[in-house]
């Protein structure tokens, strides 16, 4: 069973809810199943808080540092849906990342393929491959804090696992807080100032619903996310 406090946390943080859907602002360090040593993760959870709703299923995935937008369906033929809405043009997401040194005004868009490799701790792992699967991001500086970081926004046109990630480190220019593709100085120097997460958040979502409205849902990254910012603005 999943505890009180984390309940309570996750009902707080839905943003959007109909007979066919719910959007919530996932917590950083939660992750959204359980298995491989997590006990429980966000869709238990959901289960737990919605016991009237036994359809209820993910929609899509963010990995357990990552926090913001995420969707659950209530009804399978709401999931069908949605998934061919992903497949297709019918969702766009966008991310907010804090990353190392001065991201270039010029690098607008990472295209490097990516390749799934697991390592024998049973890791996932994911790089730069000229064998891997075609993967575009597009990125769009928001504010810089001098040499040291830059805050950038993320829209990834395909959806490759750990995508932003591995394309951010690509660059150059790898997430603060980053415990797979991240730099270990950078993600320090973040700390110090408060930063102890991963700084990578799905601040907004625009999905087309079955009847043909759009849903634009945004979440805010949270207090610790501020804090740290305004830290590093102090800084500069």
């Amino acid at each position: 069973l999943v505890g009180q406090g984390i309940l309570q946390a996750l009902q707080d943080n839905i943003l959007y809810e109909d007979k066919g859907l719910i959007v919530i602002n996932k917590p950083a360090g939660l992750a959204v199943h359980g298995g491989s040593g997590v006990n429980f993760g966000v869709i238990e959870a959901m289960r737990q808080l919605r016991p009237e709703c036994d359809q209820l299923e993910l929609v899509h995935r963010l990995d357990r540092d990552t926090s913001g937008c995420l969707m659950i369906a209530k009804k399978r033929s709401m999931l069908r849906h949605l998934h061919a809405a992903l497949r297709g043009d019918g969702v766009t997401k966008c991310y907010m990342a804090l990353v190392k040194g001065r991201w270039p005004a010029t690098t607008r868009r990472v295209q490097a393929p990516l390749q799934k490799n697991n390592l024998r701790s049973g890791e996932r792992m994911v790089e730069v491959s000229a064998e891997g699967k075609e993967s575009l991001t597009e990125f769009r500086v928001l504010q810089r804090f001098g040499d040291l970081a830059t805050l950038v926004e993320a829209r990834p046109v395909t959806g490759r696992t750990h995508q932003i990630r591995v394309h951010a480190r690509h660059a150059g220019h790898p997430i603060a807080g980053d415990p797979k593709y991240g730099a270990d100085d950078f993600t320090q120097a973040i700390r110090e100032l408060g930063g102890k997460r991963m700084f990578l958040h799905a601040f907004s979502l625009s999905v087309e619903l079955a009847d043909g409205s759009r849903l634009q849902v945004e979440a805010q990254p949270g207090a610790l996310w501020n804090k740290t910012l305004e830290r590093l603005g102090s800084h500069e």
